[in-house]
């Protein structure tokens, strides 16, 4: 029985549908969700939380042997890494990773999973791998949404492609396909329209609500009127701070994410306006929605009487005349709707080009970069109503299967015959024919929808009636006999009814003109930008550079090229990729309808794995061989294993090198080999057990060398301290001999000297004491003082000295010998790194870091590393402090660890926020940073911040640099002498950081030759005023400082305005709810 749950399904004695299914039912019942065929992952959706993809389970699928482990999503991702950097038996190329399977299969969780353990097995010092991270968060919020077969359905489709250099990540782009626009509007039911609406209603606090013009969810016509239940608002208000952190963590400015909450509040706003006729026809906006046309116009940017006429008019112009076209109300909402669609679109597209941008690679254009794509598209779909959105899903995964059937079957069965290979030919269901069906010009679906578009008078009848005329004899068309425009489509999944209502304007999607010269002059910049923005041949949204005035007038390329066109294009562009690159298959599997666990409805099960070929891949996986290298490729690779240069590589060289391994099963064909899906891992490990020898072999050569070099440098310093020694010795002896001969010279000037004096007797003089000999311990230690080595200084208490730290004047000859610059070189460079450092300091930190020129208890300024470790040396655990880099642009916390100090880089991101590297969370300030590690322990040990580590003394502060910058204000009175002392001779550097903090017109060195007294009157003054100063300055910081909608006083009154309509509508409906023989009710309330 344990044969039916195996890891591979190729290795199954009995292949059949029925033992297929029984293990995959039995691998599901024991949670065992992935499963191999041969090299492709099956994964089935458990509908819950799985132990699957901890840290340690990433950990062991790094680098790891296929057999060794069970099968897992990580292996693939481990297997595209290792095959793009070319350690898996084929050189080095280009990876994509193909994820299909129904809507709720699984896709965009294994996309997400998929990505997670990419960015750790190029992880590296750098705050991009999180930033990739991010981006799935917050596409999934605007693109994904609740549907009656997925909670979380995307509802677009995405192709991830990572760029990397080596094996690092160096930059990441998104390619976006067809979002259901539709959904903004109209919603079936059981569904909901984007989760990002939700998001915020949920999420934004009360005050922003009043900012950005936000009301009770239920009175929003596009949500339906109904919100989500109690018990999920905690849910979407947790997904809306993850939503507005991603964006902080990509790098959106703070502005742009505000202007892009006021349109979403916008377009909720917009579906509120109706229409009624006035007694001459004329349409205008109802009594109850006037509120809501002047919020939608200020949450726009617009003005309300010009967003009026685009609603309830069309213009055109003629031979130079404007004409203007009054709608009828059915139009009227038309147009309503239709700003809303393309409004949310381009907002979406602008959110795919910002984080291209931001994450775009910084190098070279000539720099060689590898790349693995993900592909997670929807899923193919069936729903009672079938529209132009899922013909669109539909046709794309029908491309996704005959991509999956080229790779899998026909092309290796192409080269089994051009290579002579005995073969029994697999049948597969080839699903080329319906392709055609919908892509063969000019009479394929698309086509013929677009030459219905081009007609204005044509209908969506007229469409269906084109195609029941063309297609009636074509297998995979089935005509359908009712009074709406349906047809049927005979997919590789099964049949699928089309109800074609609205396909011809949602292919055309045409942009009134005045629409988006509206839109163009809008005073919100981001509005302003998306209109004017080109649109390419995929529909990809690109920004303009150019000023917003420069734009023409007669673009418009939606109305240029149909939705459908862009479609087909953007298809044949990520097929053309995916060809190039060499593909990972993950079929997921569905387990059932209702989305619950541990539950397999085994008829649901088997119509994927017919429809996917799952059967006819188990055999081609099991007879076939899925690895097919050229004899020059093979050769190049493999010629290692033969240790021999040199070698031809030709097919005779690849046998020799095939016979010296112990592989069975491969062929030889007339120009290729071919081998089993596992012979890659066979082949890859034989060159792994090389590699690690020549590891060996270079490791001690490069000793012998290394040590070779040392010895005859060491040899070269001593033999020149020998001879400097030697020529000290002889200048001391010439010196001494110079002393001797003067000595010697002045003697005998004095004995001439007293020779000419004149003769006279001697005079006793007093006998003198004799001298007392030195104590021999004194003159020892004056001897040797000179020869003393220099006593090591220790890192910190927690480090032992070791002998690097001492400056001995032999290892400072070698240093010089090996041609390291000299010690002023290094302090010039020093210098100027800390000057750069301070003038970045002062002109983007100063003012949110320090407060009435002081800084909090747990910032130490620009200390050394040595420094932040000496301080907390003898400090709790959980002690941290905050310092200044010496060398970069940033921040660095230092924490009090268990064993030891850690030191965590904090970077400042192009939005001004401030992330710890390796983190996923980013903060607006230094003090929220310092706050949230408080509660949530910094990765990967999860350590909290406890304790701020301050000074080290009462009096002073215990480091230099914050000395110099806290302003004199702040110091204590009580260590003024010691002050006076400690700044006779201050740093240049330090005056500058000491001016940023003075009062205006303050003189530093004026302070300094006043006497302590009047030092104190003035400091606590000053103290005082800056006090009150900051206090002002945060409240105006709270209600000024943070961006707001650039109408927000017309938003505000809109809102009034819209809440007293609300008011006297509801009395007024108490007021007729009143029993009419309550007389006196009216008049008491007419007196009043």
């Amino acid at each position: 029985m344990e044969e039916h749950f195996q890891e591979d399904l190729a290795s199954l004695s009995e292949l059949d549908e029925k033992s297929l299914l029984e293990s995959l039912t039995g691998r599901f019942s024991r949670n065992h969700i992935y499963t191999y065929i041969g090299d492709i992952l099956v994964a089935v959706n458990p509908f819950k939380q799985l132990p699957l993809y901890e840290k340690e389970v990433s950990e062991r699928y790094k680098c790891h042997e296929k057999s060794s482990l069970p099968p897992h999503i990580f292996a693939v991702a481990d297997r595209a890494y290792q095959s793009m950097l070319g350690r898996l038996g084929t050189g080095p190329k280009n990876q994509c990773i193909v994820i299909s399977g129904e809507s709720g299969a699984g896709k965009t969780e294994s996309t997400k999973l998929l990505l997670r353990q990419l960015m750790e097995l190029c992880r590296a010092n750098s705050q991009l791998e999180q930033q990739i991270l991010q981006v799935n968060p917050l596409l999934e919020a605007f693109g994904n949404a609740q549907t009656v077969m997925n909670d979380n359905s995307s509802r677009f489709g995405k192709y991830i492609q990572l760029r990397f250099q080596n094996s690092s990540v160096k930059g990441a782009k998104i390619n976006e396909y067809l979002l259901e626009k539709s959904r903004v509007v109209h919603q079936d039911e059981g569904e909901r329209n984007f989760h990002i609406f939700y998001c915020m209603l949920a999420g934004i606090s009360p005050r922003d609500k009043e900012m950005y013009g936000l009301l009770d969810p239920t009175q929003y016509r596009y949500l339906n009127g109904r919100f989500v239940q109690d018990d999920m608002v905690q849910h979407w208000s947790a997904k809306y701070s993850e939503v507005s952190n991603a964006m902080d963590m990509v790098g959106f400015e703070e502005q742009e994410k505000v202007d892009m909450m006021t349109i979403l509040a916008g377009i909720l706003s917009l579906g509120n306006i109706t229409f009624e006729t006035t007694d001459s026809d004329a349409l205008k906006v109802s009594e109850k929605s006037q509120g809501w046309l002047k919020a939608t116009a200020g949450q726009f940017g617009v003005q309300e009487e010009e967003l009026l006429r685009c609603l309830t008019c069309t213009m055109s112009v003629t031979r130079g005349e404007s004409i203007h076209r009054l709608h009828n109300q059915q139009q009227a909402e038309d147009a309503r709707d239709s700003i809303a669609k393309v409004v949310y679109g381009r907002v979406f597209g602008w959110i795919v080009s910002k984080i291209n941008e931001l994450l775009s690679h910084k190098l070279d254009s000539d720099v060689a970069l590898s790349e693995i794509g993900i592909l997670d598209i929807f899923g193919f779909e069936n729903f009672a109503v079938n529209r132009f959105e899922q013909l669109c899903i539909n046709l794309a995964n029908e491309q996704l299967q005959y991509f999956f059937n080229h790779h899998i079957f026909l092309m290796e069965q192409n080269e089994y015959k051009e290579e002579g290979i005995q073969w029994e030919t697999i049948i597969f269901k080839d699903n080329k024919p319906i392709l055609d069906l919908f892509l063969t010009k000019p009479i394929g679906i698309l086509s013929l929808l677009d030459e219905q578009s081009a007609f204005p008078q044509a209908t969506d009848g007229n469409f269906v009636d084109k195609l029941n005329s063309k297609f009636k004899a074509n297998p995979h068309f089935e005509l359908v006999k009712s009074h709406s425009p349906l047809f049927t489509i005979v997919h590789y999944a099964g049949k699928v009814q089309y109800n074609a209502s609205g396909f011809l304007e949602k292919n055309r999607d045409n942009i009134p003109a005045n629409i988006r010269a509206l839109f163009i002059n809008s005073v919100t910049p981001l509005l302003s930008v998306l209109f004017a923005a080109t649109i390419s041949r995929t529909g990809t949204l690109m920004p303009r550079k150019a000023k917003l005035q420069a734009v023409d007038d007669n673009f418009n390329s939606t109305r240029k090229q149909s939705v459908g066109a862009q479609f087909k294009h953007s298809l044949a562009v990520l097929m053309e990729k995916m060809f190039a690159a060499s593909p990972h298959f993950v079929r997921c599997i569905k387990p059932n309808s209702s989305k619950l666990p541990d539950q397999l409805d085994s008829k649901l099960v088997m119509d994927q794995l017919r429809y996917n070929g799952l059967l006819e891949t188990i055999r081609i996986r099991r007879e076939g061989f899925s690895w097919r290298p050229f004899f020059k490729e093979f050769a190049q690779r493999y010629s290692i294993l033969l240790l021999k240069p040199d070698m031809p590589l030709d097919k005779e060289s690849c046998i020799s090198i095939l016979n010296t391994t112990e592989l069975r099963g491969w062929k030889c064909g007339s120009s290729r080999l071919f081998f089993k899906y596992w012979h890659q891992e066979e082949l890859a490990r034989l060159l792994e057990r090389l590699g690690k020898a020549a590891v060996v072999i270079q490791k001690n050569y490069r000793a012998v060398s290394c040590r070779r070099k040392y010895l005859v440098l060491l040899a070269e310093v001593r033999r020149q301290q020998q001879a400097q020694r030697e020529r000290e010795m002889e200048e001391e002896m010439r010196r001494r001999q110079q002393l001797l001969e003067e000595e010697e010279r002045e003697r005998q000037l004095l004995m001439e000297q007293e020779n000419k004096r004149p003769v006279s007797p001697p005079v006793p003089l007093p006998r003198k004491k004799k001298p007392e000999p030195r104590p021999r311990s004194i003159l020892t230690g004056i001897a040797q003082s000179s020869h003393l080595a220099p006593v090591p200084r220790p890192r910190s208490k927690q480090f032992e000295a070791t002998p690097f730290d001492n400056d001995l004047q032999e290892n400072s000859d070698l240093m010089k010998l090996l041609g390291q610059p000299g010690d002023e070189e290094r302090a010039k460079e020093k210098r100027k790194r800390r000057n750069n450092t301070i003038r970045w300091f002062k002109e983007t930190q100063v003012r949110k870091v320090a407060r009435n020129g002081t800084f909090p208890c747990w910032f130490h300024g620009m200390i050394t590393r040595r420094q932040a470790e000496d301080l907390l040396t003898d400090k709790p655990l959980g002690c941290f402090l905050i310092r200044v880099g010496q060398s970069r642009e940033g921040y660095t916390l230092t924490y009090r660890g268990t064993d030891r100090c850690r030191h965590y880089m904090i970077e400042m991101q192009s939005n001004g926020k401030y992330v710890i590297l390796g983190e996923d969370r980013a903060h607006s300030s230094l003090p929220d940073l310092v706050q949230y590690h408080t509660q949530v322990g910094i990765k990967p040990l999860m350590e909290l911040l406890t304790i701020p580590c301050g000074q080290q003394c009462d009096h002073e502060p215990d480091y230099e640099e914050l000395k110099a910058v806290v302003a004199p204000a702040m110091l204590n009175s009580s260590s003024v002498d010691t002050e006076e002392d400690i700044y006779e001779e201050p740093d240049q550097v330090h005056l500058k950081l000491q001016r940023l903090f003075l009062p205006p017109g303050q003189n530093p060195g004026l302070d300094a030759n006043k006497p302590p007294v009047l030092k104190r009157v003035s400091d606590r003054r000053r103290h005082l005023e800056a006090a009150e100063l900051e206090h002002k300055a945060e409240e105006e910081t709270e209600h000024i400082g943070r961006p707001v909608p650039r109408l927000y006083p017309s938003i505000r009154l809109a809102m009034r305005e819209i809440q007293q309509i609300q008011q006297q509508f509801s009395a007024s409906q108490e007021q007729t709810a009143v029993p009419s023989h309550k007389s006196r009710g009216p008049w008491r309330k007419k007196d009043s």
